[in-house]
């Protein structure tokens, strides 16, 4: 993620509505594809950057989750919202909260897909789409559903459906330590499920890259997902996991390792991307597989050390072992074949 700069001089950063230096609005500009201040002129705004003419995306301007902005005669959603296929029931108290966090995270997970210059549309091959939706509601606390009322985060053809209790701080947290996961956090959902979605696109149907796939990750019919899905719930992750798995959910079934092993991948990519817009490092983002990593293995230890310090959970808690640099390796001949680079120039406008 790269920092802004605001016309007055100030700092701007790629969630922010307004500046707070100089008071000016603050968006997305769909002409030049940064964050920048906008003036007011009639009935739309004007990018102080590039002068276009703009409207504010019809979420920023009416439902205050977004900051994007839209083209005149164009669509009214920004080109993240225009994806949504469910939103939250505005008419129970927080929901729009949720909301915006999970807008907030699904806009880094754009801009990251972007930067790497990978495919994603409404009207694509398999046409990506969000569901944020929530469990019924007891008075004024969760109340445990039955599974036929249950939204269930996951991805489906395209469909990336998120629970909305992903979006509460408290429940999350709580649904970490149960799990007995590293982390878990609202961009490492959007990182994960849109693995599932790339699997679908890029390597389901090229022959060449799922013989390599079963060669790395295994057969992912062999047994079929729902079996696996079982026995993990019932037996737990082979001791052994963490020699060949990113983490113990990995060890599940072949197609979910794949996503974790994305999700990290992703990770890699956006903390050096971010890393060297702040000036942290030098050098193109992408490269070599092994120059990433060893990169990203500094950048670890002293930010691990950094928040052991103030007491907070390791920035980077994933081993990267043998195996798994091996399925990244995959991941990033998957990437580099479908994308277009875009993050071998780090100061280059989308």
């Amino acid at each position: 993620m790269r920092l802004f700069d605001c016309c007055c001089g100030n700092t701007l950063y790629f969630d922010n509505t307004l500046c707070t230096a100089c008071g000016r609005k603050v968006g997305w500009c769909a002409a030049c594809h940064g964050v920048q201040a906008l003036e007011p002129e009639g009935d739309h705004w004007r990018c102080t950057a590039c002068a276009a003419e703009l409207l504010l995306c019809a979420n920023y301007a009416s439902e205050e989750v977004c900051n994007r902005t839209v083209l005149p005669g164009g669509a009214a959603l920004c080109d993240c919202c225009e994806l949504n296929a469910t939103v939250p029931d505005m008419n129970v108290a927080g929901n729009r909260e949720k909301w915006a966090r999970l807008e907030a995270a699904k806009r880094r997970l754009i801009f990251a897909l972007d930067r790497l210059g990978l495919p994603h549309a409404r009207d694509g091959v398999v046409p990506l789409s969000f569901a944020f939706m929530g469990d019924p509601e007891g008075e004024g606390l969760w109340r445990a559903a039955g599974e036929a009322e249950r939204v269930y985060t996951g991805h489906a053809e395209g469909l990336i459906t998120i629970n909305i209790r992903e979006a509460d701080p408290a429940e999350r947290e709580q649904i970490r330590v149960d799990m007995g996961e590293a982390h878990r956090t609202l961009i490492g959902h959007f990182r994960h499920e849109i693995g599932h979605y790339y699997w679908d696109l890029l390597v389901r149907d090229d022959p060449a890259l799922l013989e390599g796939f079963v060669a790395l990750f295994g057969d992912p019919q062999d047994p079929p997902y729902g079996v696996a899905l079982e026995r993990h719930y019932a037996e737990g992750p082979p001791a052994d996991w963490a020699e060949r798995h990113v983490s113990a959910y990995a060890s599940m079934h072949p197609w979910e390792d794949w996503a974790e092993t994305w999700a990290l991948y992703l990770d890699i990519a956006s903390v050096l991307d971010t890393a060297v817009s702040l000036g942290l490092m030098s050098g193109a983002v992408l490269g070599d597989l092994p120059d990433m990593l060893a990169r990203y293995r500094r950048m670890g230890r002293a930010l691990n050390e950094l928040n052991r310090e103030m007491g907070l959970l390791d920035f980077a808690p994933a081993v990267i072992s043998g195996p798994v640099e091996e399925k990244l390796a995959f991941v990033h001949r998957v990437v580099s074949g479908a994308g277009r680079g875009g993050f071998l120039d780090n100061g280059a406008a989308l």
